[in-house]
């Protein structure tokens, strides 16, 4: 599977702890493939599908009995919206959250842009280096050193929240999402883009970036 349709397992590593000795369960490759369509989905601007897919992930995952599973697809959903620049609570982790174990804990508060430096460690290793980072060049360099491109979107979008980004981190967002095709990420990047043009007083730079986002906006 291509790096950027498995959102799931690039964030979380959804179903690692499930094996992958045959026969697969048919609950894990429904859950995969529906967590990997509505990762796409949301991603394409196409909320009903990622709505519907998600839905259905969660039932498969819920048929195991095992909330870690179902608490994970739900941080998956949660670092799309994060990749997107949509900082919105996480309702779906929080109803589950007093079942949640100390490393999903902390890639929530990663998230939210309230992880504790101390729990930096208990992070997905693409993740780790963005967090400890002690300034804010360094914390740029670390997030456009992750190869995967949401993962990259993700650290980002964390370093937008918590006031860390730089333009370079805003560059390299845009130009991760532009490679994927990725119009939801790509327009709020370049949004993020336009608005610090603005504030800079650089009008020629913040027309160019407004050509880019009517392009991505054109009908098809």
């Amino acid at each position: 599977m291509k790096a950027h349709t498995t959102a799931w397992a690039a964030a979380l590593t959804l179903l690692a702890a499930c094996g992958n000795n045959p026969p697969q369960p048919d609950w894990q490759m429904n859950a995969h493939n529906a967590i990997e369509r509505g990762v796409s989905a949301y991603m394409e601007g196409n909320a009903l599908v990622e709505t519907a897919e998600f839905r259905r992930a969660r039932e498969q995952l819920a048929s195991t009995g095992k909330p870690e599973l179902v608490i994970r697809a739900e941080l998956v959903r949660c670092a799309a919206r994060v990749a997107s620049l949509v900082f919105d609570p996480c309702p779906g982790f929080d109803q589950l959250r007093q079942d949640a174990g100390p490393a999903d804990l902390a890639y929530a508060a990663y998230l939210a842009g309230t992880l504790r430096a101390q729990d930096a460690a208990l992070l997905p290793e693409q993740h780790r280096a963005v967090a400890s980072a002690q300034t804010d060049a360094a914390a740029a360099a670390a997030a456009q050193a992750i190869n995967d491109p949401l993962a990259r979107l993700v650290a980002s979008g964390v370093l937008l929240k918590t006031g860390r980004a730089t333009p370079a981190v805003l560059a390299g967002a845009v130009d991760a999402a532009s490679a994927q095709g990725w119009r939801r990420p790509l327009l709020a990047w370049l949004g993020a883009q336009a608005l610090r043009a603005q504030q800079a007083g650089d009008t020629g730079e913040q027309q160019r970036i407004q050509r880019r986002i009517d392009l991505v906006l054109e009908k098809r």
